[in-house]
């Protein structure tokens, strides 16, 4: 790895040359985050998956670049022209922007004024007028110089960065509704007549604002005072201008408006929505993750109801781990009476602890219903025990239901049920049914059709795979959609697996793995850990030790003299290893830690207690809200302008972020996160636009700002917050 690179990476994220070394080795030898992370701390100095994995993104831009580089080293070399002076620039160039600035002057052109000029022989009055020796010549070819003097101006990499970082800076992005205005309201009327300063816009807004020019809705533009960049222009042109006189003027005014200035506001105009969408990303992905880590209900059996109003509601009902046993259909809205039997019927047959009602159309009513019917059940059967009754998010659900994956699942099943089925497992593990859905279907993002696809995808299946690591995989039950996420699995070793599963039945240890075709040493390396098998012969199999430390515990055991059965899940023997006198030169503290903690409690899902949402009974859609409730409700997305709050009444209400909380915030993320309960006061209800406005201040409403909260230190505010949108929440959106 080239050392200039290693030197710029550790530099840029604040940690050692050595760490950084170590990353892009063990990524180069095929290692993955999770696994890097996890179970090689010792070589890279314990650092986080954020840390790694921004060590990986920023390796493969500097390796991007490098590649650019010899291509255009290769260029200029090819045409004669590259010196020992401009090769020695581009090798030490550490900026994409940068570097094709260096190679503006050198890029094959389309057939451009100053070229046509230089075919009427006009270079040698341009150069006299660049070096302000004496010249004359008709107004035909004092133009023909100056646009060869123009285009020189514009291709010196010094004035392309001069004039590109003012517009960055100092430019303003300007938005105005397009001619004829728009007869019916749009979402983008706030930004018919805006301006906001590009250096300092957030994403949302200017995401915003671009999807408003997508549209056809907004006439968007990026101002900066020209006189202002003229000047910086002919500062750096030398003292060109008092030998050039006023042709070098009239040049340079014709490169800033012909040539530079377009080229560089569509570059800065990318670069901020490369900003913005990579913001928009983490927004997503931070809500992903939260979604993904959802407390699960765990293996208890469920029963699933998908409603409906028209064609009924889909009811299936599943066992503990999640296999589907049988379905009907019933019509509390038409058929009550009917509906519960059927109901009554089930619970007292399969006695499920929960039922999953989704949240769509209807989801509050059958909700209710079902919470009647139960109650009557308990009446008349007291000791038929009753089931928990909680609102399941449908978000994605659908998409499931009509993949590949369902089909393949449940191939005689209609899609209807195939949803139901999803909305039962999601309550039951909501990591093992959400991978099957592609996260952009979730519905937790921010602007996310508006982002860079690949970008988003890229980001989120990162988040993905580090959750479904962080928490484990049961090998016997994953299905094959939850095992291609894992560590060194992949698409097919995942449907090798269950192949060999269905052939060959339960994986009896994980070193059966290497029985599965395809599936190689490092495979094996990198998934084992990750990979658990309950009722296994070596319990170390069911934790997160991984195979390669079998015989460190081993010897752990008998040092303390017990069998490694008796080490594992005894928290107080295991408190006894003396960590340090296991230390080697390929094995320090942090992996002894880990492995002494895991010995404590294997397996231990990291994800928290499970507890189901408390709605209000009595309100149950939009036109039961009235201004001043007080309601709970579930975060089920975070944005940078705020919160949406499932209250139970199938559309979520937004918290702005001046409402999250009575100290001043600029970072929703920081008060809230997707999957919290939240306790909130409605401030307004709009009906026609189906929007509901929330607080979940205890001051709601009231505009007070009492203190700005840093970190952990709570310190007076010395400065208002940028642009309070009190009157209308929804006109940051």
């Amino acid at each position: 790895m080239n050392e200039q690179v290693l030197a710029k990476i550790a530099s840029e994220l604040g940690i050692g040359r050595d760490q950084v070394a170590a990353v892009v080795k063990l990524l180069a030898d095929g290692s993955t985050v999770p696994f890097i992370a996890r179970y090689r701390k010792e070589r890279h100095g314990n650092l986080d998956e954020v840390a790694i994995g921004r060590i990986q993104e920023k390796n493969a831009y500097y390796t991007e670049l490098e590649d650019r580089k010899r291509t255009i080293l290769d260029s200029i070399d090819s045409q004669g022209k590259l010196t020992a002076e401009l090769k020695a620039q581009i090798v030490a160039c550490m900026q994409k922007s940068a570097l094709e600035d260096l190679y503006q002057p050198y890029k094959p052109k389309r057939r451009t004024r100053a070229q046509i000029a230089k075919e009427a022989g006009l270079e040698p009055l341009a150069d006299r007028i660049w070096n302000g020796e004496e010249y004359s010549g008709t107004a035909e070819e004092l133009q023909g110089a100056r646009d060869i003097i123009a285009e020189r101006i514009a291709d010196m990499a010094e004035v392309r960065g001069f004039v590109r970082n003012a517009y960055a800076q100092k430019g303003i992005v300007k938005s105005e509704v397009v001619t004829p205005k728009p007869k019916e309201p749009t979402k983008f009327e706030q930004y018919y007549d805006f301006e906001e300063s590009l250096a300092t816009i957030p994403s949302h807004r200017y995401l915003a604002i671009r999807r408003g020019q997508k549209e056809g809705v907004l006439w968007v533009k990026y101002v900066v005072d020209f006189k202002l960049l003229l000047e910086g222009v002919l500062q750096l042109c030398g003292g060109r201008l008092s030998r050039g006189g006023r042709d070098i003027e009239l040049a340079a005014e014709d490169a800033l408006k012909r040539l530079l200035a377009p080229s560089c506001e569509i570059d800065v105009a990318l670069e901020k929505k490369q900003e913005a969408d990579r913001q928009a990303v983490e927004v997503f992905a931070e809500n992903l993750r939260h979604l993904l880590l959802a407390p699960p209900l765990g293996e208890k059996a469920v029963l699933a109801i998908d409603p409906g109003i028209r064609t009924g509601c889909k009811v299936a009902m599943m066992d503990s781990t999640g296999k589907y046993l049988g379905k009907t259909v019933i019509f509390p809205m038409q058929k009550a009476a009917e509906s519960e039997r059927a109901i009554a019927l089930i619970v007292n047959k399969y006695r499920p602890q929960a039922i999953a009602v989704g949240n769509g159309t209807a989801g509050r009513e059958t909700e209710a219903f079902v919470r009647q019917t139960l109650a009557k059940l308990h009446a008349q059967h007291p000791e038929i025990p009753t089931p928990i009754v909680v609102s399941v998010s449908e978000s994605g659900a659908s998409v499931y239901s009509a993949s590949e994956i369902a089909r393949k699942e449940f191939p005689d099943l209609d899609l209807t049920v195939r949803g139901a089925i999803s909305i039962g497992r999601r309550l039951q593990d909501p990591l093992a049914e959400l991978v099957k859905i592609d996260p952009k279907a979730i519905g937790v993002g921010q602007y996310q059709h508006d982002v860079h696809q690949p970008l988003l995808a890229a980001k989120l299946d990162e988040v993905v795979v580090s959750c479904v690591n962080g928490v484990g995989v049961e090998l016997n039950t994953a299905s094959a959609p939850l095992l291609e996420r894992v560590s060194g699995v992949g698409a097919a070793l995942a449907k090798a697996i269950v192949a060999y599963r269905d052939e060959h039945g339960k994986f009896k240890s994980r070193a059966e793995l290497k029985r599965v075709k395809g599936l190689g040493d490092k495979a094996f390396e990198q998934c084992a850990g990750f990979l658990r098998i309950r009722g296994a012969e070596n319990p170390l199999d069911a934790s997160a030790v991984h195979p390669e430390r079998y015989a460190l515990v081993e010897k752990m055991a008998a040092d303390l003299g017990i069998s490694v059965k008796e080490l594992v899940g005894n928290a107080e023997r295991a408190r006894k290893i003396n960590i340090r006198s296991y230390v080697s030169a390929d094995v320090g503290e942090p992996t002894l830690k880990d492995i002494v903690a895991e010995l404590s409690r294997p397996g231990r899902d990291p994800r928290a207690t499970f507890e189901p949402p408390k709605f209000r009974e009595d309100v149950t859609k939009i036109e039961d809200v009235r201004e001043g409730m007080k309601l709970e409700g579930v975060v089920t997305n975070v944005t940078a302008f705020g919160a949406f709050v499932d209250i139970g009444v199938h559309q979520d209400g937004l918290v702005h972020l001046s409402e999250l909380s009575d100290n001043f915030v600029t970072d929703p993320a920081s008060v809230v996160q997707a999957g919290d309960r939240l306790t909130v006061t409605v401030l307004g209800v709009d009906l026609e636009r189906g929007r509901i406005s929330l607080s979940a201040r205890k001051k709601a409403g009231n505009g007070e700002r009492g203190t700005e909260k840093k970190g952990t230190a709570t310190t007076a505010r010395t400065k208002p917050p940028p642009r309070v949108f009190s009157v209308n929440p929804f006109a940051n959106l």
